[in-house]
């Protein structure tokens, strides 16, 4: 899908400078990975150990036509100056998102999503034609470049999604919106970051707002307990009656 450099402008509140006619359907923040580089946009991303605004002119050598930054480039381009390029990324990838009303699954837990991703791709692939995060990208850029791999040949969006610290889900949730939502496993991953475990799983939990119905186990009682009040349609799995999904049966020889 095809947008030009001043709708982006436009939906990012950002200061277009140059061509806003130019038509872009590419997003990079690795000056390294760039393909496509005609129709692509390099978003010079800050991050706590580097600058993306270093790269804007290793970018515009190898042919990118535009850039996002948070400060003017030092040679002439097209450009879009924000405040925050990270944030202008997000933003752009949930536009994006908005366009497509097709069921969207999105998944998090402390372990496991990547593989539990890569089945229900596999299993749905027979019968949609499906859009999900390459390899592991669950992070606060990994999302925004999935999900704007979905276009108009897509009839589903598998996305994972994950946090290491308070107010990571709020933006992730903004931009998958999934309506389908898949909580795998509560653990102890980034406890050190979260003040207690029930505001680690809250946080996470913020990923099913959007979401019609809500597929989890029920072996752990706060995850349980707290699915419930989402006022979601539940569909829980284990070994209770009370499941949806119910297992009478563990015997590993019924597997080999």
């Amino acid at each position: 899908q095809l947008y030009t450099l001043a709708q982006i402008a436009d939906c990012i509140n950002g200061k277009l400078v140059g061509n806003g006619d130019l038509a872009i359907s590419q997003l990079c923040i690795d000056s390294r990975k760039i393909q496509s580089p005609e129709q692509s946009l390099f978003f010079a991303i800050k991050t706590e150990k580097n600058d993306g605004n270093l790269f804007v002119e290793k970018a515009l050598s190898q042919g990118v036509k535009a850039v996002v930054v948070s400060q003017k480039p030092t040679v002439a381009c097209s450009y879009i100056l924000v405040d925050d390029s990270k944030a202008a990324f997000q933003r752009l990838a949930a536009f994006h998102r908005q366009q497509f009303t097709i069921p969207l699954v999105g998944i998090t837990g402390s372990n496991g999503k990547t593989i539990v991703k890569e089945w229900v791709s596999y299993l749905a692939g027979f019968d949609f034609s499906v859009c999900k995060n390459p390899k592991s990208y669950n992070s606060q850029v990994g999302v925004p470049l999935s999900v704007w791999g979905l276009n108009e040949k897509h009839t589903l969006g598998v996305f994972e999604a994950g946090i290491s610290k308070p107010t990571e889900m709020e933006k992730l949730a903004g931009i998958i919106a999934p309506t389908i939502g898949v909580f795998t496993h509560l653990g102890d991953a980034h406890d050190a970051n979260f003040e207690t475990t029930e505001q680690k799983l809250h946080e996470k939990l913020l990923l099913f707002k959007t979401c019609d119905t809500v597929v989890a186990n029920n072996y752990n009682e706060l995850v349980a307990k707290s699915l419930h009040t989402l006022n979601k349609n539940l569909f829980l799995w284990g070994e209770t009656e009370d499941c949806q999904l119910q297992i009478v049966n563990r015997n590993a020889n019924d597997f080999s």
